[in-house]
């Protein structure tokens, strides 16, 4: 199933499905597509998702969300863990994060400082919450990452989750870049396409980063739907393309934003 919708994403983009109409963020809402993949043979009637599977519930019981956060932390502003965990607790989910990065500010401005964690000192992390018993996480959420190094712990820390907890939902962020500029450095790229897609449950690319990740471009809502399926092929559920700027059929190829929500269309695709 495919829907057109007007999507929330600043900052944490991987979030604010949940916290769109939370704080300065929701006013640099920009639109988005939503795809969702279709199971044949899924049963629904005893499950429950809200939130692209933030709470739960199969059965009668309700599963406690716990959700580990690994994403960058600025000084100034608001995106990353310091968009994302505030909110997330507001919302009654048990939150534990790592800061990937901490930085003056978001790598958006001219200069930024800051230092970075290495893929090793992630890895001694979780390995003393495995030690401790936990990391029975039921949710991975990650966005900027720096390094190949330490995208590569990521995916061992993921891995090690689901060790835990099988089932655990994994809601990635690709952040690469953004308007033909990459943010990171290039082989990531690859990393995500190969390593990384394989084990994501969401996935939320901007416009840009879908392309990179597709090796396509995207310039109409069809051009969008092929790249959501080429995404799907490589095992992702749920995706969500934001800040689309897509060609409106038929209006001598202007440019134009997503329809909004409440004219949101979905077709079977």
């Amino acid at each position: 199933m495919c829907v057109n919708v007007a999507g929330a994403f600043a900052g944490c983009r991987a979030c604010h499905h949940l916290t769109s109409h939370i704080g300065k963020q929701a006013e640099q809402r920009h639109a988005g597509v939503v795809s969702r993949q279709t199971e044949k043979n899924r049963k629904t009637e005893n499950s429950q998702t809200l939130c692209a599977g933030f709470r739960v519930e199969d059965g009668p019981a309700m599963v406690e969300s716990r959700v580990l956060s690994i994403q960058s932390h600025v000084v100034h502003g608001y995106v990353g863990n310091k968009a994302a965990v505030l909110p997330l607790q507001i919302l009654g989910l048990e939150v534990d994060f790592i800061n990937s990065v901490q930085f003056s500010n978001h790598t958006g401005y001219p200069k930024f400082t800051g230092e970075r964690l290495g893929g090793d000192a992630l890895g001694e992390l979780v390995s003393g919450l495995r030690a401790n018993g936990l990391i029975g996480y039921t949710h991975v959420l990650t966005g900027y990452i720096g390094a190949a190094s330490f995208l590569r712990a990521v995916i061992a820390t993921v891995k090690a989750v689901r060790e835990a907890q099988p089932s655990a939902v994994y809601v990635c962020d690709p952040v690469l870049g953004d308007g033909g500029r990459l943010y990171v450095p290039e082989e990531l790229v690859d990393i995500y396409r190969e390593e990384v897609l394989p084990l994501a449950s969401v996935l939320t690319p901007n416009h840009f980063e879908a392309e990179l990740l597709t090796r396509s471009t995207i310039a109409t809502e069809d051009d969008a739907f092929r790249a959501c399926a080429a995404l799907h092929a490589r095992g992702v559920r749920t995706i969500v393309i934001t800040s689309a700027v897509l060609r409106a059929d038929g209006a001598n190829g202007e440019p134009r934003e997503s329809p909004s929500a409440a004219a949101a269309s979905s077709a079977s695709r």
